[in-house]
């Protein structure tokens, strides 16, 4: 079965900066699972993902745009202090800051005796990405998936 909008996908992946050492890898864990076709994933991945199929082996190169997007410059807020709960902050550091619209990665800049100066960029914006991918399975999905727009049960969201 070919992986198309409304199928269940469940891949492992193994992410790195182009040219660089991976970042991060699945194969220790339980493959992600993927509702395609319903923003659950950076688009330049899910288009990559499009036509494969279970068993498929393969490496891509996914531009920033079609990542995280581009690094916006001056994309930085000052937050009370507060806010961090307590957290030994120090500049470089990524730490997820609760928001009005849901937790959010940040990374510190600078750390005041009140407040802190946090770069609201996806700590992987600006960057050039290669995924190398190993398809696992491939499935119809729900009508109840497709309605609430991700995958249920095994790897993915339990109501």
């Amino acid at each position: 079965m070919k992986i198309e909008k409304d199928r269940v996908v469940r891949f492992h992946y193994t992410v790195s900066e182009q040219g660089q050492d991976p970042l991060e890898s699945s194969k220790e864990r339980e493959p992600m699972a993927i509702l395609v076709g319903h923003n659950n994933i950076i688009p330049g991945l899910e288009k990559a993902l499009e036509g494969h199929e279970a068993g498929d082996s393969f490496g891509v190169d996914v531009a920033a745009a079609e990542a995280y997007g581009e690094r916006r410059e001056g994309l930085s807020q000052r937050v009370p202090k507060k806010h961090f709960d307590g957290q030994k902050l120090a500049p470089g550091m990524q730490v997820v800051l609760n928001t009005n619209f849901g937790p959010r990665a940040v990374t510190i800049q600078k750390v005041g005796m009140s407040v802190v100066d946090v770069d609201l960029n996806h700590p992987m914006s600006g960057k050039d990405l290669h995924f190398d991918i190993e398809v696992v399975d491939v499935r119809e999905a729900s009508k109840e998936e497709i309605e609430h727009g991700h995958v249920h049960g095994e790897g993915g969201h339990q109501h």
